[in-house]
């Protein structure tokens, strides 16, 4: 039989209780979440998983990776794992399917990157990750029908005509909207920079990966403060009000999914939590 290999989460300050914490916690494939503590001295430790190897190999990863069920619930429960962390401790994300051959190799891991690790988390100590994506309307297809086309009739337009009428006024209300998103996205920008220690873009949720009503125009990630948060969600908030068609969402707070660079998951946070 394999010998399981060691999946491993996210590496964390280490502080007393924090075993104690993780009990209960269901980790990749239920797997039960252990620490493995650096040397002596060191104040870090990783929260890990013994798997199978068989799933978690490199050629199984590669087909397992193209299994959007799978992979869905190893994502969901990594972001559980991670997300109890860091309501203990400062909480470094690995990338999904981090993987080792045994807790000896987690073990020099901590002690070769230990210094990076350490600067790391003073820099994100105290902070969590927010995310603000902002969204415009989208605009109904073009169609004179009904009311619409017997006023079009009242005024003398042909059908014609007044399908290009509606569509001018379609593209204006259109224009006017992006030009209220620009206005916001620059107004949380500046929030982020009074507020904020640290301003991730992301990619564009579309297609699939798009959650929310209308078009996703900014998808970005904030890095604040405990006590900062909740003004800073209420100002980001605020800058949509009085423009139309524009919508901004804030979600979190998160572990700071994307400022753990070079160390950390590629990516924003999740949009909720599992």
């Amino acid at each position: 039989m394999t010998e399981p290999v060691t999946y491993a989460y996210a590496v964390l300050r280490d502080i007393e209780g924090l075993a104690a914490a993780l009990d209960g916690v269901a980790g990749v494939v239920g797997a039960p979440v252990r620490l493995v503590r650096a040397s002596p001295g060191n104040e870090l430790a990783a929260a890990v998983s013994s798997v199978p190897a068989q799933d978690f190999q490199e050629s199984a990863l590669r087909r397992h990776l193209e299994d959007l069920d799978w992979l869905e619930a190893v994502a969901r429960a990594h972001h559980t794992v991670i997300e109890a962390l860091a309501a203990h401790t400062t909480v470094l994300p690995l990338r999904l399917a981090t993987v080792y051959l045994d807790d000896r190799r987690v073990e020099t891991m901590l002690g070769a990157d230990a210094q990076q690790f350490s600067q790391a988390m003073r820099r994100l100590a105290g902070h969590l990750e927010w995310g603000v994506k902002i969204y415009v309307d989208r605009q109904p297809d073009v169609r004179v029908t009904g009311e619409a086309g017997a006023a079009a009739t009242t005024e003398g337009l042909s059908p014609g005509r007044a399908y290009l009428r509606a569509r001018r006024v379609q593209r204006h209300s259109r224009d006017e909207s992006y030009r209220a998103a620009r206005q916001a996205a620059e107004h949380v920008e500046a929030i982020g920079r009074d507020m904020a220690a640290g301003h991730a873009r992301h990619q564009l949720q579309q297609g699939e990966l798009a959650t929310g009503a209308g078009e996703n125009v900014v998808n970005d990630a904030y890095l604040l403060a405990h006590e900062t948060a909740a003004e800073f969600r209420t100002r980001v908030l605020d800058a949509a009000r009085g423009l139309p068609g524009v919508r901004i969402d804030v979600t979190g707070p998160w572990a700071p999914y994307s400022f753990a660079s070079p160390f950390g998951a590629e990516g924003p946070a999740p949009d909720s939590a599992p």
